[in-house]
């Protein structure tokens, strides 16, 4: 053999080694990762190769699977009442990541989880039935926030403060989660809704953390009376009416310059939302014990899952006492999402002790059995005493009997709330967000609920925009689907 062709064939015989070698390398290495990859078609054509499971909703599913005409994707999801219950379900698509519940339990909905897997599964190597998620969400409760909150753009929460379930999560403006499900009509409206400004992909209830105003108060009354800095809502505070921001030449106002504030006590303070006696009292206690007492509650937790991961609501640190004194009224760089203040009114609901806030409450097989129940899991602790847990549950009644909260009472039952209008833009140039927090316990049937609303926007004039306008109402329509016998 001749020298040339000599080194032909060891070149050769190195590049089907090199060739093997790569071959070896994707296939015990790589081969995971690409089944995985997002792009690759043979994962979307093994997932809607046969129906899904269903997400439950009070005994009925919500969703459903459909027949396509499709020669590889053989089948797409579907929705029943898409919008009213998008931001729960969000979507499972051919063509895009799954969201909110359908993201987070992909592998039990399309039968590949293990747990689902038969002896003659796995034996035979197949796709086991798959299972179902039952949520916790009540659906008149859902229904009752979706159509107060109407055309306002905004977020609902509703939670059962002696178990935790979430009853109800509303964002509007909504989505229709079955026009993103097929592979061939999705593009145009994906491209739609992630242009529309209005954001419907946006989970407002759980996702989109905003000033919450005078809502934050509870929170500082909270630290006020766990602290001792006072040891009732009834004992008068030193606050001067308006109060002069530490360090500036700058006076904190109250809305109402009518309103009995100077030196009120907390009750009175909470009834009119009195801006300088929480202001002074952040001050007085300083930004570390409001932010332990805010963190108590749930601010500042990045993991916060019921199990869809909640944003943040953040209280900040390393502030000026002027800016301290901000977020005592729920303003400077303070934020909360409408379930992080429903959660405050969950607590002070409960005699002070927060139960984990969850929205799926088993998850099962295909015949009913259960894999896992969330509601047996639901942790216990204890935020406040029991006795500052009943002094802010008075004061909270007295806010919707005769204060700021009026909207919100509900013939029949005890209703404790908080109003709050947060400031918006550059020296308050936009309009306000409206809030209301709340709880309600029915005189008959005993059941409770605690909420939280958030109004982004709405078609009202700004000199309209607050709490006891815009939100109490939804609260108040939400309560009473919660509490009838």
């Amino acid at each position: 053999m001749n020298k040339t062709i000599r080194r032909a064939s060891v070149f050769t015989l190195l590049l089907v080694l090199a060739l093997l070698g790569r071959a070896t390398w994707v296939q015990f290495y790589e081969g995971q990762a690409l089944a995985d990859d997002k792009d690759n078609r043979r994962n979307a054509i093994e997932t809607y190769s046969a129906p899904l499971g269903n997400i439950i909703v009070g005994g009925r599913s919500v969703t459903g699977s459909a027949a396509t005409k499709s020669s590889d994707l053989k089948y797409k999801r579907t929705y029943k009442d898409g919008e009213l219950y998008a931001s729960v379900t969000g979507f499972a698509s051919q063509a895009y990541a799954p969201t909110q519940l359908e993201g987070i339990y992909t592998d039990l909905l399309n039968g590949t989880d293990t747990r689902l897997k038969s002896v003659m599964d796995t034996v035979t190597n197949q796709r086991a039935e798959p299972g179902n998620v039952v949520t916790t969400i009540d659906p008149d409760v859902q229904k009752a926030a979706y159509e107060a909150l109407g055309d306002k753009k905004g977020g609902a929460v509703a939670i059962d403060p002696k178990t935790g379930k979430i009853l109800a999560v509303v964002s509007t403006p909504s989505y229709n989660p079955s026009e993103l499900t097929d592979a061939n009509t999705a593009g145009a409206a994906w491209k739609r809704l992630t242009t529309d400004p209005e954001k419907p992909l946006t989970n407002r209830a759980l996702r989109q953390p905003l000033p919450p105003g005078s809502t934050f108060k509870l929170v500082v009354a909270a630290a006020a009376l766990e602290n001792g800095l006072y040891s009732s809502v009834d004992e008068k505070t030193d606050s001067p009416d308006p109060y002069r921001l530490p360090g500036t030449s700058k006076d904190l106002s109250n809305e109402n310059p009518n309103a009995p504030c100077t030196n009120a006590t907390i009750r009175t303070a909470l009834e009119y939302s009195c801006n300088n006696v929480f202001a002074k009292l952040a001050v007085k206690l300083g930004q570390d014990k409001v932010k332990g007492m805010a963190e108590k509650f749930g601010f500042n937790d990045d993991r916060l899952d019921v199990p869809v991961r909640a944003y943040t609501s953040v209280y900040p640190s390393d502030m000026y006492p002027s800016q301290t004194a901000l977020t005592g009224i729920g303003q400077f760089d303070v934020t909360a999402t409408p379930l992080q203040m429903a959660m405050v009114s969950a607590a002070i609901a409960n005699g002070g002790k927060l139960v984990s806030p969850h929205m799926v409450s088993q998850i099962t097989n295909s015949g009913g059995d259960v894999l896992q129940d969330y509601d047996d899991k639901a942790d216990s602790k204890e935020i406040v005493s029991s006795s500052t847990a009943e002094q802010l549950q008075s004061a909270m009644q007295t806010v919707v009997e005769q204060g700021t909260g009026t909207n919100a009472k509900v013939p029949g039952a005890t209703v404790g709330g908080k109003t709050g209008t947060a400031q918006h833009g550059e020296n308050n140039s936009q309009v306000p967000y409206a809030w209301f927090t709340s709880y309600g316990k029915s005189g008959s049937s005993g059941k409770e609920v605690a909420v939280a609303v958030m109004v982004e926007q709405s078609n009202a004039a700004r000199s309209e925009v607050s709490g006891n306008g815009l939100a109490a109402p939804v609260a108040r329509a939400m309560m009473e689907a919660a509490l009838k016998d």
